[in-house]
């Protein structure tokens, strides 16, 4: 199970992974944004001689569109990771060319949020994950967030569309990094949205950042009470009923054991 919250560890920083490990709920070992030209055989290395549960690691791989890829599959098939982050994903097809490996689809071109749905639908694809800083970069954009700190309407559709495609396929959505370390606040608040909206995690930068999403992530005692409660209540009440004053419906029903699934997760 990956996530809910997710770290980002660069590769050519070995002595991190273990921290990275204890912070997080899964690590992503990253050979692309996090490493210079320069140590990109160095990370490969680190990788190799690495030996974190491959349950919990994911792989992020160079672009197919880099000369570095071939070098990193090599890599990663001496390994037991069986996860990997394939950034830039335009297409299904890139995804399955990396099969037999579970492949998490990072769309942040405007290519790849166009091409969410069939990239959500490709059979080795687990989950999809949105990027706020590339995709505005790939648009000749400056800034993903207005002034306020809030998202602008091109990345928020793309956020959207994210959590909408990889829902339809049954895969689990990545809502995406916040880079304001320090500011905690802000990234409780994004947490909180990305968890009640239907995102299964959240990927981050820093390991102060892993407590506020794993909370954000687990539903609170009183939450999980009034679900059970919600579900007991529908075992005697067919059809729909009320409950503590609200019309309960089977969409409703849905949402409260999402709750559930989400607590029993931890």
């Amino acid at each position: 199970m990956i996530g809910p919250s997710i770290l980002f560890c660069p590769a050519d920083r070995p002595e991190r992974y273990a921290k990275a490990a204890a912070a997080a709920h899964t690590v992503i070992i990253d050979l692309e944004d996090a490493v210079s030209e320069a140590n990109k055989e160095a990370a490969r290395q680190a990788l190799l001689a690495s030996s974190l549960d491959p349950a919990r690691t994911i792989v992020r791989i160079n672009p197919f569109d880099t000369s570095h890829i071939a070098a990193d599959l090599r890599a990663v098939r001496q390994t037991n990771y069986t996860q990997l982050m394939l950034p830039k994903c335009e297409s299904a097809e890139q995804a399955r060319n990396l099969a037999p490996y579970e492949v998490i689809a990072l769309c942040e071109t405007a290519l790849g949020i166009h091409a969410a749905a069939d990239i959500a639908a490709a059979e080795n694809v687990t989950a999809l994950m949105w990027g706020a800083e590339d995709l505005i970069a790939s648009l000749g954009g400056t800034s993903s967030r207005l002034p306020d700190g809030g998202y602008r309407d091109i990345a928020r559709y793309a956020r959207s569309q994210v959590l909408l495609q990889a829902s339809i396929h049954a895969k689990l959505a990545i809502d995406s990094v916040y880079l304001k370390i320090e500011d905690l606040a802000g990234l409780a608040a994004e947490s909180e949205d990305a968890a009640a909206s239907g995102f299964g995690a959240k990927a981050s930068i820093h390991p102060k950042q892993m407590p506020v999403i794993a909370a954000a992530f687990a539903p609170s005692q009183e939450a999980v009470a009034r679900a059970r409660a919600l579900l007991e209540a529908a075992e005697h009440n067919p059809g729909v009923f009320s409950f503590e004053g609200q019309m309960v419906d089977e969409p409703l029903l849905r949402q409260a054991r999402a709750v559930i699934a989400a607590a029993e997760r931890g």
